[in-house]
């Protein structure tokens, strides 16, 4: 039998073993996947699981555009707004104060997510803890005070 890498055997092997010896091969099997993963560097699967996401977001976006038929068509290519004609040009320019409050929704988002760390590990972070907090609070609350002074929350 020819040895496959990580130290496993051909899944096709003949099948004249007895059970004892099956029962061997798979522990030993199972301590040299134990010891592969145990000598890993502590970003190693880390690495691996960042290297299968990659692929899986890949082939998630290539295999339907692949598989897909294409037959193309004047009315697939129109702009589809809920099942009306579309009134105006679709292609037209969004005010800067859409892309603006988007922003400022990911700020005070990304605000509201970090409280969540910091409350579970609030015991432990002690006085320290809450004084870094006011203080994040209070710097965002300033940030928030400035744009609501500059009308930055008004849709007109």
């Amino acid at each position: 039998m020819t040895p496959w890498p990580l130290g496993l055997s051909q899944p096709l092997a003949p099948n004249n073993q007895t059970e004892e010896t099956i029962s061997a091969t798979t522990e030993a099997r199972r301590v040299n996947f134990v010891y592969i993963f145990s000598s890993m560097s502590p970003y190693g699967p880390v690495a691996i699981y960042l290297a299968l996401a990659f692929l899986a977001a890949l082939v998630f976006c290539l295999v339907p555009g692949l598989a897909a038929r294409k037959k193309p068509n004047p009315v697939k290519s129109e702009a589809y707004e809920c099942g009306v004609e579309a009134t105006s040009d679709v292609s037209g320019r969004f005010p800067v104060r859409f892309y603006l409050i988007a922003m400022l929704f990911v700020i005070f988002d990304v605000e509201a997510a970090s409280f969540y760390p910091w409350a579970v590990q609030m015991h432990a972070l002690r006085l320290f803890g809450l004084a870094e907090m006011l203080t994040f609070v209070v710097v965002l609350a300033i940030g928030y005070a400035y744009v609501w002074k500059r009308g930055g929350f008004q849709w007109r």
